[in-house]
């Protein structure tokens, strides 16, 4: 089963969390068990799974990927985002995560985080649930 959500982001650089979609989802697909892989179509933004006990956590976290690769860098790239091109293929664009009883098997301090490094954008989300 494979299920499309969309994403709009509102600032340039952005961690938004997408985890009670992608549990909506898995709840919808009646799966017990198995996987659920989340997957981003786009080359200039990604996905991850990370702490969401402390929100400081998202701003460190953009804070340091935009010093790795910061947006000016004397880039080649005629379209002016080879910074959210490298951003986005160091991070990846997926994530799998296990389905047990019908629910994520994430961890206590886990969650699901759509990766913008390119916005603000409306942008696709593709979530594919397989039973096991």
């Amino acid at each position: 089963m494979v299920y499309r959500f969309t994403v709009d982001s509102t600032m340039h650089t952005q961690m938004i969390d997408i985890t009670d979609k992608v549990r909506e989802i898995v709840s919808e697909s009646g799966v017990l068990d198995g996987l659920c892989t989340i997957f981003i179509p786009h080359t200039t933004a990604a996905v991850t799974i990370n702490e969401n006990a402390d929100p400081d956590v998202k701003t460190d976290f953009m804070k340091e990927i935009n010093k790795i690769v910061p947006w000016e860098d004397n880039y080649r790239h005629f379209e002016g985002n080879s910074a959210a091109h490298l951003k986005a293929s160091m991070m990846g664009f997926s994530e799998t995560v296990i389905i047990e009883n019908g629910r994520l098997l994430l961890g206590r301090w886990q969650d699901i985080y759509f990766l913008e490094y390119d916005g603000a954008r409306t942008r696709t989300v593709i979530v594919k649930v397989s039973a096991c």
